[in-house]
């Protein structure tokens, strides 16, 4: 191979060209200038005595300062000075990661500092890499906070299936009873979480989440729920409890009232309350006429106790379930910091 050949030809050493001729040489240059800045990378040669030499792509915070930042606060900019020392001292490569107050919020830096050394490993100069990496950070972190958010939403949601289980297990004569009404409350819990889930954890609407268990049994949507009043927006614990109520109403309706007929329809109604005194209340009622067959409550069942004591407990506010002259009617009194109101 001629001499010209060999100089045209760029021979590769881990990652690293070398062998260049100089016109190579300088579009080489270009070309990583060009790639540090479109990849925010900044760049600082400093000599053996730790003198800059030349640097590139800098932005601040750094050394020099910037106009939206200023330079490196003193702590940072010392410890930064030290890790350079060492590296001068000691040629071995050190990797800092930097927290510094911005205008924007806090930012972060991966900081990594080379010896630059001949042939004969002596030392010509130190190499000062960095790479902002903000964004990335705020991303850890906030996939961080909705894993803590997951996981404390499914101990609570474990924590209603293992109550849900228990009390069904109580009322219930035997294992197939148990399995169907058990997997009934479990669809219906599922459905109220698809709703939240969707929202981003943020909650459902009463309107939507009331429509969901009631059209679930229900032979004519349109006609089965009438649904007037206000529509508030209820948080994560508020849907799964009051979705769990209306399960139970509408399990029991299409058993022995209002929705066992062909006709049949049940009437909620929501209204946000202001007492002369306090926050807001979410006032929601059920009703329904159900016929004169109400042998099925000469004892608690399950259904009954989800409404009156599990649903109001859990969210701080009372209930009543009454059952008079063939109509029933479920009154449930929310406290406000269960729901957003205007």
């Amino acid at each position: 191979m001629s001499s010209k050949r060999s100089e045209d030809k760029a021979d590769s050493t881990n990652g690293e060209f070398v062998a260049l001729p100089a016109e190579k040489d300088a579009q080489l240059g270009r070309a990583l200038l060009h790639a540090l800045r479109n990849a925010g990378i900044s760049v600082l040669y400093q000599d053996r005595t730790l003198k800059t030499i030349w640097a590139r792509n800098m932005r601040a915070p750094w050394d020099n300062g910037g106009e939206d930042d200023g330079p490196l606060p003193p702590m940072q900019a010392e410890r930064l000075a030290a890790a350079r020392q060492k590296v001068a001292d000691s040629t071995n490569p050190e990797r800092i990661e930097l927290s510094i107050p911005g205008s924007n919020g806090m930012r972060w830096f991966e900081v990594w500092i080379d010896a630059d050394l001949d042939e004969n490993g002596a030392l010509l100069g130190v190499v000062t890499t960095k790479v902002e990496t903000t964004e990335q950070k705020r991303r850890e972190q906030t996939l961080k906070t909705l894993l803590r958010e997951v996981s404390h939403r499914s101990k609570n949601l474990l924590a209603i299936i293992q109550r849900i289980a228990t009390q069904t297990g109580r009322y219930s004569d035997t294992l197939a009873d148990f399995l169907t009404r058990f997997r009934g409350r479990l669809h219906s819990l599922a459905s109220s979480q698809d709703l939240v889930t969707s929202s981003n954890w943020r909650g459902a609407e009463l309107h939507e989440l009331v429509s969901g268990q009631v059209e679930r049994y229900g032979a004519n949507p349109a006609q089965s729920l009438r649904f007037t009043g206000d529509n508030p927006y209820l948080n994560p614990n508020a849907a799964l409890h009051i979705g769990l109520a209306m399960h139970e109403l509408a399990v029991n309706s299409v058993s022995y009232g209002a929705l066992s007929q062909p006709r049949g329809f049940v009437e909620v109604t929501a209204e946000l309350v202001q007492p002369p005194e306090g926050n807001k209340v979410l006032s929601l009622v059920w009703a329904e006429n159900i016929g004169n067959s109400d042998s099925r409550r000469n004892h608690k069942r399950f259904g009954s106790i989800a409404l009156e004591r599990i649903v109001p407990t859990s969210l701080n506010g009372t209930s009543s379930l009454e059952i008079t002259g063939g109509h029933l009617e479920y009154r449930l009194t929310v406290p406000q910091g269960n729901f957003e109101s205007d």
